[in-house]
């Protein structure tokens, strides 16, 4: 499915919004029912049920998580939503800390419309010395 570049970026607002609402299953209704979300290179989560958990994960874990979204970038056929992650890890068994690191997501869009891969990529080093080495 050929979605332009305006169209990509309002898409990329509502997912922004949808990951600031603490609400997770409004993230993965972004996806295809047989959609999926790889998180560097972990195991996929494959469906709307699973890829719920993954993102009540962080939401959980980072009850102030904000999402900010950088760009939307269409290069021929690759799609890739760049993002900043912010908040403070004060979920249950959360230590205080506030972290800041930014990412990205290859898309590829389904007929349906909805995300049918999404390949998250961050730099995890990163992430967990800004947690404090956990």
């Amino acid at each position: 499915m050929r979605i332009d570049a305006g169209q990509l970026r309002a898409f990329g607002e509502r997912y922004t919004a949808a990951w600031c609402s603490q609400d997770a299953g409004r993230v993965a209704a972004f996806f295809s029912t047989r959609g999926s979300l790889t998180i560097n290179g972990g195991a996929p989560a494959v469906g709307r049920g699973p890829i719920q958990e993954v993102v009540q994960g962080f939401m959980t874990a980072f009850p102030d998580l904000v999402l900010t979204m950088d760009e939307v970038r269409v290069e021929g056929e690759r799609i890739t939503y760049h993002w900043t992650f912010a908040g403070t890890n004060t979920g249950p068994a959360g230590i205080g800390r506030r972290v800041l690191f930014s990412g990205f997501e290859e898309w590829a869009i389904g007929s349906d419309g909805f995300i049918a891969r999404s390949s998250g990529h961050f730099d995890e080093e990163d992430y967990r010395r800004q947690l404090g080495g956990l």
